[in-house]
């Protein structure tokens, strides 16, 4: 029995091999750009919660009002709030665009006398 010579390659298998290799790595971006991968977690009865504060956000609504992390009101409140957390805790600043400027100046004053840096304001493109 005599070999058959072959004079081409046959790249439908090394096709479906790259075609393989995409849809992994277009599975693992998706979960790496949300930055979460989906498990259900099972119960425990002496589980206790995590501290998710990483970071602070101070909302200055159109009317005046101070916010921080959605249920925190008043500038006093927020400064106490905000002693909390260590120096470089990052904080963003959400304000309305027709908010006063003075609510703005009063947040940055406070947190620039306790000495807080890593402060961030939160804009729309």
């Amino acid at each position: 029995m005599k070999l058959k010579k072959y004079d081409s390659i046959n790249v439908i298998p090394f096709i479906d091999v790259l075609l393989v290799l995409l849809a992994i790595v277009l599975m693992t971006t998706t979960f790496i750009s949300k930055g979460i991968i989906p498990v259900s977690l099972p119960e425990g009865k002496n589980a206790e919660n995590i501290k998710l504060n990483k970071e602070v956000i101070i909302t200055i609504k159109e009317e005046g009002n101070l916010l921080c992390n959605n249920n925190i009101q008043g500038l006093y409140n927020i400064e106490n709030h905000v002693l909390q957390f260590p120096k470089d805790t990052p904080i963003h600043i959400n304000s309305d665009k027709n908010a006063k400027f003075e609510l703005f100046v009063s947040v940055l004053d406070m947190l620039k006398k306790n000495e807080y840096s890593n402060i961030s304001i939160v804009t729309k493109k």
